[in-house]
C-alpha cells in the first residue's frame, strides 16, 4: 500500500498575472505546498465583461484544471471575478474557494480623516457586493470610488519590464487629485494594482495604500490547517506550475519572471 502523504495543491486563479501579488503572500506563509497559478489571458481583462460571461468562463477554466489536477483549495485572485462568481463556484466545486474582495473594513479602521478611496475595475465598483461592503463597514467614512480597468494593463506592462508613464497615471487619477479632501487611505481593489503601488505612492505621497493579500494568505492557511497539519508539511518535490489559456510571445517573455516566484513549469489550458 502506498502511504506517501501528498501535499495540498493550491490553485490561484486570475484573468491576468496581477494575482501573483496574492500568490506571493500565500507562498511566503506556506512555501512547502504545491501551487498552480492559472491565468485567463485569452479573455483578459475581466473588468469590461458582463457577469454571465465571467461566471461561465471562470467555471470552465477551473473545471478544465480539475480534470488534470487534484485541487485542495482555490483562490480567485481577481476582485472582479470574486464579486461575481463565488456563490456559483462554491455550489459547483467541493473544495474550499477563497475570494478576494476590497479591503474596505481595514481601510475604514485606519483612516484618520475618514475619507477613503476604492480604486478598482469598473465591474468591481458597480457590484452590489461592493456597495454592501461599504454600507456595512464604512458608514462613518466618505468613500470615493474610481473604476479604472486601464491600471491592470499598466501593471501587466510593468511586469513585462516596461516603465510606467507617471503622467498617464496621474491623468487617470485626476478625479481624486481634484477632490476637496484627498483620501488618506486608498484600497487597491484589484490584485494587479499592488504592482504599481510605488508609482501610485508618488502621486499620493501622504496616502496609505492597502490591499487584501496578507488577509487572504491567513484565510488560506486557516482553511488548509483544518484539513492538514501544515506544521508537518515538507518541501514539495513537485514543480509549481503556471497555466494560461493561450501561449504567445507575451507569455514567453514572462516565463523567466515566473521562475522568480518559484513557478518553474508551464502548461497551456485548452478551453
Amino acid at each position: 500500500m502506498n502511504n506517501v502523504r501528498q501535499s495540498p495543491s493550491v490553485l490561484i486563479f486570475d484573468s491576468g498575472i496581477g494575482g501573483l501579488s496574492v500568490y506571493d503572500e500565500i507562498y511566503k506563509k506556506m512555501p512547502n505546498l504545491h501551487y498552480l497559478y492559472a491565468f485567463d489571458n485569452e479573455m483578459f481583462p475581466y473588468g469590461d465583461k458582463c457577469a454571465e460571461v465571467i461566471i461561465d468562463r471562470v467555471t470552465s477554466v477551473i473545471e478544465t484544471i480539475t480534470k488534470s489536477y487534484s485541487i485542495s483549495l482555490a483562490v480567485i485572485a481577481c476582485n472582479t471575478a470574486s464579486t461575481i462568481c463565488l456563490p456559483s463556484l462554491r455550489s459547483k466545486f467541493a473544495f474550499p474557494i477563497v475570494g478576494v474582495v476590497p479591503a474596505i473594513k481595514p481601510a475604514s479602521q485606519i483612516s484618520r480623516n475618514k475619507c477613503i478611496g476604492l480604486l478598482a475595475t469598473k465591474a468591481t465598483i458597480q457590484r452590489a457586493y461592493t456597495t454592501h461592503l461599504i454600507q456595512e463597514f464604512a458608514k462613518d467614512c466618505t468613500v470615493n470610488l474610481l473604476g479604472l480597468s486601464e491600471l491592470a494593463l499598466i501593471a501587466e506592462s510593468k511586469l513585462q519590464g516596461n516603465a510606467v508613464d507617471i503622467l498617464q497615471l496621474k491623468k487617470l487619477l485626476q478625479p481624486w487629485l481634484s477632490l476637496p479632501t484627498i483620501p488618506d487611505t486608498i484600497v487597491l481593489g484589484c490584485t494587479h494594482y499592488p504592482f504599481i503601488k510605488d508609482e501610485l505612492q508618488k502621486i499620493f505621497p501622504h496616502t496609505t495604500f492597502i490591499d487584501s493579500g496578507n488577509a487572504i494568505a491567513s484565510r488560506v492557511y486557516n482553511l488548509l490547517n483544518e484539513q492538514y497539519d501544515l506544521s508537518k508539511e515538507k518541501a514539495s518535490l513537485t514543480n509549481n506550475i503556471v497555466l494560461s489559456t493561450i501561449y504567445n510571445q507575451y507569455v514567453e517573455k514572462l516565463i523567466s519572471k515566473f521562475e522568480n516566484y518559484n513557478l518553474n513549469k508551464y502548461q497551456t489550458i485548452k478551453i
